[in-house]
């Protein structure tokens, strides 16, 4: 291929250039979700092998779970289920092609945000 840069400029757009919008906050949020939702499925998976070892073991784990460290997690977590799970449908519907354009994508980027949310501080007070 030639080379038809030169060296003259940038071979692709780099974050320097461009600062982040909504949409791609919101699709790495949900890539940032899905991986952070591991932590707390290894510390209830913890839990549980605890739980089937021996009681003094399932006291230590259990003070951890049940402490403000275990409960920040599990509340992260618990939005990070909502978040995660809206992305995916907004995803499902980018998939069907609707939704493409910039204000409908950006207000359903809006929406995935305030709904996981409320969905969050529903399942805190109903739970």
């Amino acid at each position: 291929m030639a080379d038809v840069n030169r060296g003259n400029r940038p071979l692709s757009p780099h974050l320097q250039i461009y600062r982040p919008q909504l949409t791609s906050v919101t699709s790495i949020l949900t890539r940032v979700t899905g991986n952070a939702l591991i932590v707390a499925v290894i510390l209830g998976v913890w839990w549980l092998l605890a739980a089937a070892t021996s009681p003094e073991y399932f006291a230590v784990v259990d003070g951890i779970v049940t402490s403000w460290f275990g409960d920040l997690i599990f509340l992260g977590s618990t939005w990070a289920i909502w978040y995660h799970y809206l992305a995916g449908l907004r995803h499902l519907y980018f998939d069907a092609g609707k939704g493409l354009d910039i204000p409908t994508a950006e207000t359903l980027g809006w929406v995935i945000v305030i709904a996981s949310v409320l969905l969050t501080i529903f399942t805190i007070v109903v739970v």
